[in-house]
Parts: structure tokens; sequence; C-alpha cells
């Protein structure tokens, strides 16, 4: 029976690389495969891009009201299923996902991050830990060579540790996001805080 993945990292682990990898090797052997990102995810258009300059065009967008069942019969059936940005998902959307492996018997891959700058979780990415059969993190580092699992936002380069939750990255100019460990998230949290 097939089933849902998600693949989560902090930012820099190489999620949406992996995506375009793995879309990529199942295409070279003549499978299907579909791509998408949620709507919210205005970084590259109808584009996914990854940042070591990978990009391919996604088959949809996924507005907050689609129908992720629907959507993908109108595409027409693919032999898998590729989610970016998976944490931008509602929670609906993905029961919907969880559902549809099982009633066409098609896998889905989903990518994202767990929590947000914050240490908030993302609805989406807290359904998909519920939810999905096998999970597993994509590794990054953090400037001090520790393992990275906490996304930091920094506006102008200075690290910020309010504001709304979704501010896409590259969205504008003064907004970056690096994967941090607990311990320098820490440290950097009280000198600015």
């Amino acid at each position: 029976m097939a089933k849902l993945y998600f693949r989560y990292g902090a930012m820099g682990s190489g999620k949406t690389s992996a995506l375009l990898q793995a879309a990529y090797n199942y295409e070279e052997k003549g499978l299907k495969v579909l791509v998408f990102k949620p709507g919210i995810d205005t970084k590259g258009e109808d584009k996914i891009t990854s940042r070591i300059g990978l990009e391919r065009q996604v088959d949809a967008r996924l507005n907050d009201t689609d129908n992720f069942s629907n959507l993908v019969l109108k595409l027409g059936i693919p032999d898998i299923i590729m989610i970016d940005e998976a944490q931008f998902l509602t929670e609906e959307q993905v029961e919907d996902i969880f559902y549809f492996t099982k009633e066409f018997n098609i896998p889905v891959m989903c990518y994202g991050l767990r929590s947000d700058f914050r240490l908030e979780g993302f609805p989406g990415a807290i359904k998909l830990l519920l939810l999905a059969e096998d999970i597993k993190e994509l590794k990054a580092i953090c400037s001090c060579g520790k393992k990275a699992t906490i996304n930091m936002r920094k506006i102008n380069g200075i690290p910020t540790f309010e504001g709304e939750s979704v501010v896409i990255d590259g969205a504008q100019d003064d907004v970056t996001y690096e994967g941090v460990c607990g311990n320098c998230y820490t440290r950097i949290r009280r000198r600015y805080k």
C-alpha cells in the first residue's frame, strides 16, 4: 500500500534539492511525477527553486481552498506525487492527501519545515508528523558545526524572534533564513531579545 512521506529539515538541509533529484530519478525510469507547492509560496512563482540553482515547473499550486484529490484527478493519475514547502498545507489538505494515498495507492512525498523561527509548529507540518507513515529528518549544519534543527529569521542580517510566522525567503530583500543549532539559537536569542 502507498504511503504518505514527510521529509523535514531546517533551512539549508537540501529539502528542495532532494525533491528535485527524486522527481528526476522517477521520470528517468519513465514514471509520471506530479509536483506541487502551496500557493502561499511565491518564491520562484510557478517553479520550485533550490538554493543551489536547481528548478522545476510545478504542475499546480495548492491554494488553501483546493481539494487535493480533485486537483490530481484533473491532472491525470501519476505514479508518485511530490509536494515542496508542505508546512504551508492546511490540516484538511494533509488529511485529504493521507486518504488519497490509500484510496488511489499512490505515494505522496512531502518536503518542508517542522517549525517557524519562533519555535512554533506549522499546522501542515504538525498534521504531517501525525499522519505520515515514513518520516525522516534531512540534516543541516549550523555555522558552529553542530546539527541545525531550528530556523532563524534575519532582517537586514539581524536575527529577529517576533513577527508573522510566514514571510517567504527571498520575497523581501531584507528577509533571510538560516538553520542553526539549539545552542546557537539560545545564545543569539539572549543577545537580541
